[in-house]
């Protein structure tokens, strides 16, 4: 999995400006500066890009989140630490977005993934279910190349 293009990718998808980007790291409290976000954004070759880090991009996340959706006011504020897996990073768009199952089904196609109705609820379901499904990056990529579609289209009807 690849954190900068993931960033980068969703960043594109949803039309996020660097000052929402900027803003949904701050919501989470993480001091990002705008001149360490452009090394991240940068493509891999080019000079000046910097690894993102698997926090700062679930950072990101869990900010976006509170971006598009306000606070939790359930949200407790323990710090444990939680791997991020691409089920993870999938679960959160589809959190911050507010997407549905047959919306979610959509982009998948969008991007050129065919699930069904129970391979779409696995990546959703808990890590050791006996229904779980590990998302595999191409998954993901086809998710983010969907997103980006998908909102696309629906700018275009507004």
């Amino acid at each position: 999995m690849k954190t900068n293009e993931i960033l980068y990718r969703t960043k594109k998808a949803l039309s996020l400006s660097q000052k929402d980007i900027l803003e949904a790291y701050k919501l989470v409290d993480y001091k990002m500066e705008a001149s360490h976000l452009d090394s991240l954004l940068k493509c891999h070759q080019d000079e000046g890009s910097k690894l993102c880090s698997f926090e700062e991009l679930g950072l990101f996340l869990d900010g976006l989140v509170t971006l598009k959706r306000g606070p939790n006011p359930k949200k407790s504020n323990n710090d444990e630490v939680v791997e991020l897996t691409n089920n993870l990073i999938l679960k959160k768009l589809r959190i911050a977005l507010e997407l549905k199952e047959a919306e979610t089904e959509i982009i998948f196609s969008l991007g050129e993934a065919r699930l069904s109705k129970q391979q779409l609820a696995s990546l959703f379901r808990k890590e050791g279910h006996k229904n779980f499904k590990e998302c595999s990056d191409e998954l993901l990529m086809a998710f983010l190349e969907g997103l980006g579609e998908f909102y696309f289209v629906g700018e275009i009807e507004d």
